[in-house]
């Protein structure tokens, strides 16, 4: 950090401090409360929670019978949004999901066609198993999560804010699934991988939720306008020139032509990360920045953050494929070479 950016930090408002502290606080309690019906996932909690105040979706990949529902349905709980869950199937059409245009009688007689939303208008959608949608029902979504807007027969129709959308897939099952195309990972903020939980978290999983779900009497520790609200607060942290050429180094190690490119990423990756990959970084940064009680980002923060916004959009080469190696691997060399040089 240079001279000036110290004597910002030194001159804050006392009034911004205290908003920063207050806002730091409730994410503080908002991840003990999730961590508490959650078990044994905290770095999940965190990425998913980082997400959602950074105003990015998260893809979600696990096992069957590892929470993804039950983590989407306490979160909305915990932050009183609306949510709705939709259920991918291949007969799933995409008026199932944006809705669609039925045909009302008044009660004087008069007759007209009268748009009826879909649950892609909740304010937290899960949508369940994104993978065994067919592409053309995957595609209604786009607009949705890009634009935050659904278009039905000429006319635009606005989304809530805040807005996030969860998906889930099931890495193990292939038959009858369609993989997303990366035009749509792309709108994804964060890929996020479920690991098995230790013994000691399966354990206090009896104590928990053996008989009944914790989320549904779980109490909002926030609400609609307090994610706003921190979103909006999230974006008046102080970001250095040092983690702006950070980040840009980050997104530039990815690409195998580059000049500054990593060296596993000339020996594993086909295409790189892309400049949307850049604002998910430092926007993502920014809301982790807060929740460890600064009003700066640092590069600790980016590098907290770029393994799930880059392994869903960087492409590997065949070879590397064959050889057995994953964007994972190929991704944590390329972010510790990074991370050495600042």
């Amino acid at each position: 950090m240079d001279e000036s950016e110290r004597a910002s930090l030194m001159t804050a408002d006392p009034a911004a401090d205290s908003a920063y502290a207050d806002a730091h606080g409730q994410l503080q309690d908002l991840r003990t409360l999730l961590g508490r019906v959650i078990v044994g996932q905290g770095e999940l909690v965190t990425h998913l929670v980082t997400a959602v105040f950074a105003g990015g979706h998260v893809l979600i990949e696990g096992l069957p019978g590892l929470g993804k529902t039950h983590l989407a349905k306490a979160l909305a709980a915990a932050l009183g949004l609306r949510w709705a869950r939709v259920q991918c199937t291949p007969d799933l059409m995409p008026a199932d999901v944006t809705g669609a245009e039925i045909y009302v009688t008044a009660a004087g007689g008069a007759s007209s066609f009268e748009f009826r939303p879909g649950p892609v208008f909740a304010q937290l959608v899960l949508v369940d198993e994104i993978n065994r949608a067919t592409p053309r029902t995957q595609s209604a979504l786009l607009e949705a999560m890009q634009e935050r807007q659904v278009t039905h027969a000429g006319t635009t129709h606005g989304l809530p804010s805040p807005f996030c959308v969860l998906a889930t897939q099931n890495p193990i099952e292939l038959e009858g699934t369609y993989p997303l195309p990366e035009a749509q990972l792309d709108r994804f903020m964060f890929k996020l991988s479920v690991p098995f939980p230790q013994r000691a978290s399966l354990r206090e999983m009896l104590e928990v939720s053996l008989d009944a779900e914790p989320a549904d009497s779980l109490r909002a520790v926030a609400g609609p306008a307090d994610v706003l609200r921190i979103a909006a607060l999230c974006r008046t942290l102080l970001l250095g020139e040092r983690c702006k050429d950070a980040a840009v180094d980050l997104i530039v190690a990815t690409q195998p032509a580059a000049e500054g490119a990593a060296s596993d990423a000339r020996r594993h990756i086909r295409y790189g990360a892309s400049p949307r990959a850049l604002q998910a970084v430092v926007r993502a940064a920014r809301v982790r920045a807060l929740m460890a009680g600064r009003s700066h980002v640092d590069v600790d923060d980016l590098a907290a953050v770029a393994l799930p916004v880059l392994r869903h959009r960087v492409l590997l080469r065949l070879e590397s494929e064959l050889d057995g190696v994953d964007a994972d691997t190929a991704l944590a060399s390329v972010i510790d070479g990074w991370r050495r040089r600042f």
